[in-house]
């Protein structure tokens, strides 16, 4: 299961989130999204779980949840709309 974490600290770096995640299951992979100019993050990411039992128990659990002093957004991602 794909997984959206927004409201993130522009210092949270990919490592961070799988330190967060793998609390709940395995993480088999996490972006955080950049700026392609600055190289700085613009504060959400993606982490990818095999599981989607474990993926929801971390939806459900850090969803709200205070993570760098910041109230962090998790939920399922959405696919992205092609513009076809």
């Amino acid at each position: 299961m794909n997984i959206y974490v927004g409201n993130l600290d522009y210092r949270v770096d990919d490592q961070d989130l799988v330190e967060v995640f793998e609390d709940y299951g395995t993480v088999n992979a996490t972006k955080v999204i950049t700026d392609r100019d600055s190289g700085r993050s613009k504060g959400f990411g993606f982490v990818t779980m095999d599981s989607k039992a474990e993926a929801n128990k971390a939806i459900d659990e850090l969803n709200g949840a205070t993570y760098e002093e910041r109230k962090i957004v998790v939920n399922e991602a959405k696919p992205k709309k092609s513009n076809f």
